[in-house]
């Protein structure tokens, strides 16, 4: 790459957006009702070469502007994330189907393979279910992994429709070789009631990659809620369950016990006012005894539990290593209940042995090397390289307790710097320079308009920088734009000048002469 070419690219990431690969006009109130308002909106993006996510949330398309956007859609075959919510404010229900339908097509005539569509917070009814149905059938939803459709005013009769969309999905996928591999479902605040939760149920069952299911605020009783139990069992990999604000009692809480009896990596269950009742909280308890290994969240708020159940749940997670959060507020306990309840908190004098997520929250040498010899692959499994930003983060916890001159130390830190990168760049799908980007931005090197912030630079970040971009798994075009940004003039990197210093003299020597 001749270096005119790396300054160039150098000055190009300090001007955009740092997600590689998305256009976004999230949040910007835009009021887009013809062609005409979305003229430069259509030309950026038929001029995006290798568009991959697409941000409209947070303004209003009407129809004819929306039909025009779906227009440039139909040639963007890279197109894997619609992040569409909140889309349609002050638009006629009548609007938003055709428009939804003008959308969808156009995804499919591109040949899309999406990852992510987020619809969520747009209150289209059933109406609006039948305008993504054709997109939700075709091969363009055959790869989906997360569904968002918080707060859509679905009803049961678009519960319905939505599930037999995605049975189809599936079993036409499936027929394929490659069966869809939902693993986020969002449809809270949607009045599924009963019988939309029992037909999501079946297409869960059926689809059983779940890892994420929120459907809180539904309107669902035992029926649905003991529907969604069987189907959660088909979901071995599910991480996270958050049914909050629908309606247990007895019968719904105990076929949900009996459920997660048969799950072994749920993180988080939310059945928080769910008037799940004594006898769903001990049967709930039961579970907790022997199941859920790795539970780090139970939230059984105002559920109408006395003490004497609510103490069982309590005594059931003493041994929980990894839990972090017990909710049992608003229910029947009194005063003395809340104090025999506080007994049964870890004692100052007794530290749990950290985990992964603890280390990774608030990282220290103790806690590195109390994770053991296995705390490298350990810290591989934990971190979802699919997410730059986070393996950025991730990266930066772990290099920030590097140690120079503790041999130990150092050789944990490098080992799992290690672990995480090599897995990263050696994923086919991993985004290499969105993780530089989101590097370069975290290290007070470059602007961004996300949410990004920089962290406070330590010598451990730019020597465990070093370390890595002298290894094989680090791809040589990185080096070339990690020199550019480095030999420029930067504050944040003052305090550090000798690590500074030692990492410009590296990625010189392995930036190949243009």
């Amino acid at each position: 790459m001749a270096s005119d070419d790396v300054a160039n690219l150098a000055d190009s990431l300090a001007k955009t957006q740092v997600n590689e690969g998305e256009l976004s006009y999230k949040g910007q109130g835009l009021k887009l009702d013809n062609a005409q308002s979305v003229e430069e909106m259509v030309k950026e993006i038929e001029q995006f070469d290798g568009l991959r996510a697409l941000r409209l949330e947070g303004n209003t398309i009407g129809l004819e502007a929306a039909q025009t956007i779906a227009k440039a859609l139909e040639k963007k075959s890279d197109l894997q994330c619609c992040h569409w919510s909140d889309m349609f404010t002050g638009r006629l229900r009548a609007e938003i189907p055709p428009a939804l339908v003008s959308l969808g097509d156009a995804l499919i005539m591109a040949g899309a393979r999406l990852k992510v569509l987020d619809l969520s917070d747009n209150a289209f009814g059933p109406d609006g279910v039948k305008g993504i149905e054709k997109l939700l059938k075709s091969a363009a939803c055959h790869s989906l992994q997360e569904l968002r459709l918080n707060n859509c005013g679905m009803g049961i009769g678009g519960g319905k429709i939505l599930a037999a969309a995605l049975t189809v999905c599936h079993k036409e996928s499936s027929a394929l070789g490659a069966p869809l591999q939902l693993k986020v479902f969002i449809a809270g605040r949607n009045r599924l009631e009963n019988d939309g939760a029992t037909a999501l149920a079946q297409a869960f069952q059926l689809i059983g990659s779940l890892e994420e299911v929120h459907m809180p605020q539904n309107g669902i009783n035992y029926p649905g809620v003991t529907a969604l139990a069987t189907a959660m069992q088909h979901n071995p990999q599910l991480r996270v369950l958050n049914l909050n604000d629908n309606t247990f009692t007895k019968k719904g809480a105990i076929a949900m016990a009996e459920a997660l009896k048969h799950l072994r990596n749920v993180q988080v269950i939310n059945f928080g006012d769910c008037l799940v009742r004594s006898e769903g909280a001990s049967a709930i308890a039961e579970t907790l005894k022997e199941g859920l290994p790795i539970l780090k969240e139970l939230n059984l708020s105002f559920g109408e539990i006395t003490e004497e159940a609510a103490l069982e749940v309590a005594r059931s997670v003493q041994h929980k290593d990894q839990l972090e959060k017990l909710d049992l507020n608003g229910n029947s306990l009194g005063e003395e209940g809340c104090d025999n309840l506080r007994e049964f908190s870890t004692p100052p004098s007794a530290p749990r042995t950290p985990d992964v997520s603890s280390f990774l929250s608030f990282p220290s040498p103790d806690k590195l090397l109390r994770l053991g010899e296995r705390r490298s692959s350990l810290i591989q499994q934990q971190v979802d390289v699919l997410d730059v930003t986070k393996t950025a983060e991730a990266f930066l916890k772990i290099s920030s307790v590097y140690k120079e001159d503790d041999e130990e130390v150092k050789s944990a830190v490098l080992e799992s710097i290690d672990a995480v990168l090599s897995k990263a760049f050696f994923t086919p799908t991993f985004q290499g320079m969105s993780f530089i980007s989101s590097l370069l931005v975290m290290l007070g090197l470059l602007k961004s308009e996300d949410k990004l912030k920089p962290v406070k630079v330590v010598p451990g970040h730019l020597q465990c920088l070093e370390h890595a971009v002298k290894q094989s798994y680090f791809p040589r075009e990185h080096i070339t734009v990690l020199n550019a940004f480095m030999t420029r003039q930067n504050k944040s990197l003052e305090v550090c000048s000798s690590a500074r210093d030692r990492l410009k003299f590296s990625l010189q020597k392995l930036t190949p002469e243009s």
